[in-house]
């Protein structure tokens, strides 16, 4: 079972809401994503810790529902 884009971007935004959030379907299976996240909540963080509070925002799906997700982190103002 896939996971959409959407669902995806609105797990992100009620974990992190000020992110901008933009997703891409590498693949087109629905199970290849890559990501753009941008937050001021990752100001001071080091990119480990961001990437992190991006993948608890998914509640556990990653390497399950969600197969691979290329990230990338990015400090909003």
């Amino acid at each position: 079972m896939a996971m959409e884009a959407g669902e995806i971007e609105r797990m992100i935004k009620a974990a992190i809401p000020d992110a901008a959030v933009e997703i891409r379907d590498l693949a087109g299976d629905g199970d290849h994503y890559a990501a753009t996240v941008t937050s001021a909540a990752f100001k001071g963080l080091p990119r480990v810790r961001q990437h992190q509070m991006v993948y608890d925002a998914l509640g556990g799906r990653m390497g399950g529902v969600l197969h691979a997700l290329a990230l990338t982190t990015v400090v909003g103002e």
